[in-house]
């Protein structure tokens, strides 16, 4: 695969450029999302049925404190992509030296804030029960690694916006294939249960952290800092802020969801409940990899001809990554919608001398998971209208649409309809709330989009 640099992002054919960016996004992804699924089997199979809902209980915490990085990394890396598209490297310069210390900052105070909360958090995001005592031993081990995923998360969309997707392709492999051999060495052969888990999974962290830190030294990046890009610059804090609010709301949202899933699905069916959201979780993370990872190759694509002002580039940008979005979804549809019962077998354990307790628990799971799939699904084709047109808005830096769209599909729409719908349905009136909401969602992207790039990316010239 060709390397692709910040100026052919501007230069480029938008079909080839979008597959370069894209294909890597994808394979990330991809192994990061195989990391979190094949790590839940060898839970599930290793330690129990127990162990994921205790990890269930743990993510929206961990995934929300790295969610910062991220924030500051998608924020930052759309007023990168087009300083580079203006030609403008002193700004790019500084923005991404702000980045480092704010990502710093705030993820090491909300680390100690985790820790010193931590009884008070984990009941609260459902860890209640048996489910308690294995959910604080992994929480308190892998929050110790968070700022390095955060560090990762923001350094990756940096890589992206310099237009170099296969490093940072490579900065989402190494810690996924990391993880799962000290997975294997700590659970399976050492036998340290959830401490073996939550180890392995801070030494993924840790080494994705040391290959970024190498890309930035090395001369692969455009970027090459000084002491001075690192104090922090009120104008640049702004934009990084309105902009990454937008990824740090949804991930805000996200972790509200599991909060308010993992209490509602308690009450529904207990442990066993939460356990068969865990493996749908597992699965939304898993199957949409390459419907995210066009996502993620587009925003680099739009950010840089948005800023060098070629907008016939920027709409075909749209259109394209659309299609190939709207495609690779359907492929997901027809899988999940035929093998969810083989699906959620992977996750379960097989061994013949599994507690009473356990076996009922597998039974449970393998009874309801199918059919709750099935509806979380129902509605993946159309999404890519969603994901791309809520990128769209944060890559030109139009950071009100950009939040609004973003929140709209878990926000406005899927947080009402779980906290109505299982009161008159009960547990299929969760499940259906994720189609709906889906549904919702991409008919109020469509129109907000389609506005927009009338107003905006059609020119005098093209309208004649």
């Amino acid at each position: 695969m060709a390397k692709v640099s910040s100026e052919q992002l501007g230069r480029e054919p938008i079909g080839k450029l979008l597959v370069k960016q894209a294909v890597p996004a994808s394979i990330g992804i991809l192994v990061m999302s195989l990391n979190v699924l094949v790590d839940s089997i060898f839970v599930g199979n290793w330690i129990g049925s127990i162990a994921i809902a205790a990890i269930n209980v743990v993510l929206p915490v961990s995934f929300f404190i790295a969610a910062l990085g991220m924030a500051i990394g998608i924020g930052g890396s759309s007023i990168i992509s087009r300083a580079l598209g203006e030609n403008n490297k002193e700004k790019a310069l500084r923005t991404f030296g702000n980045q480092i210390s704010l990502t710093l900052l705030v993820t090491i105070v909300m680390v100690i804030l985790g820790l010193y909360y931590v009884n008070s958090l984990i009941p609260a995001f459902g860890g209640k029960g048996d489910i308690f005592g294995p959910a604080k031993v992994y929480y308190t081990i892998v929050l110790y690694g968070v700022p390095f995923l955060a560090l990762c998360m923001m350094g990756n969309t940096v890589i992206r916006a310099e237009g170099k997707p296969r490093f940072a392709m490579n900065a989402m492999i190494i810690p996924s294939v990391g993880n799962l051999l000290m997975d294997y060495i700590f659970i399976y052969v050492l036998d340290w249960g959830m401490e073996g888990a939550a180890w392995a999974t801070t030494i993924g962290y840790v080494l994705c952290f040391a290959y970024i830190l190498y890309f930035f030294l090395s001369k692969n990046s455009e970027l090459k800092l000084n002491w001075s890009h690192f104090g922090l610059h009120r104008p640049i804090l702004k934009e990084i802020g309105a902009l990454g609010f937008v990824t740090l709301s949804r991930q805000a949202v996200i972790s509200l969801i599991y909060l308010l899933m993992n209490n509602i699905l308690f009450g529904l069916g207990g442990e066993a409940m939460i356990a068969v959201y865990a493996i749908i979780a597992r699965m939304l993370m898993f199957a949409l990899f390459p419907v995210f990872g066009v996502t993620q190759g587009f925003l680099p694509i739009a950010g840089f001809n948005y800023g060098a002002k070629k907008y016939q580039r920027v709409r075909e940008s749209i259109n394209t990554a659309i299609l190939y979005a709207a495609g690779l979804a359907f492929i997901v549809f027809v899988g999940l919608m035929i093998f969810p019962a083989e699906i959620a077998a992977l996750f379960l354990s097989s061994q013949p001398d599994m507690s009473a307790l356990e076996l009922a628990m597998n039974t449970y799971v393998l009874e309801h998971t199918p059919s709750a799939m099935r509806w979380v699904f129902a509605a993946t084709p159309i999404i890519a209208v969603q994901l791309i047109g809520a990128a769209y808005f944060q890559a030109i830096g139009k950071a009100v649409p950009a939040l609004l769209l973003t929140l709209s599909r878990q926000g406005f729409f899927f947080i009402p309809l779980i906290l109505i719908l299982p009161n008159y349905l009960g547990e299929l009136g969760v499940w259906i709330s994720f189609p709906i909401a889906d549904v919702l969602a991409t008919l109020v992207t469509g129109y907000f989009l389609r506005k927009e790039v009338r107003s905006t990316l059609v020119t005098a010239k093209d309208r004649l």
